[in-house]
């Protein structure tokens, strides 16, 4: 399913949630979406659930900021998470290791 617009893909990561790829992680989610489409969400792991939430996090394990063009193209698999960092479209604050586990926490 291609999705077209940011809040789409946002609202439905608690959905498609994997407990069991999330197992034994505890961290914070922040997503920084620029643009038209864009917003601020955070997304907290622990305990094999997870909660969104609107807004800014004090302390998120991975902050990710990126213009919700290079978001929605990431999840439609137009354009991969490592090809977006390195050209900059994908700027990234805290945890790597814990930001390559989201396409196998929220299978999108």
């Amino acid at each position: 399913m291609a999705y077209s617009t940011v809040k789409e893909i946002i609202e439905k990561m608690p959905a498609v949630f994997d407990a069991n790829a999330a197992q034994g992680t505890n961290c914070v989610f922040q997503f920084n979406i620029t643009g038209d489409d864009g917003g601020i969400w955070n997304i907290t792991v622990k305990d094999g659930t997870c909660e969104l939430q609107e807004g800014t996090h004090a302390a998120p394990t991975v902050a990710l900021t990126m213009a919700g063009t290079t978001w929605l193209s990431i999840v439609n698999k137009k354009m991969n998470a490592m090809q977006a960092s390195m050209s900059g479209r994908l700027k990234t604050v805290g945890s790597m290791m814990i930001a390559q586990k989201i396409p196998t926490i929220f299978p999108l």
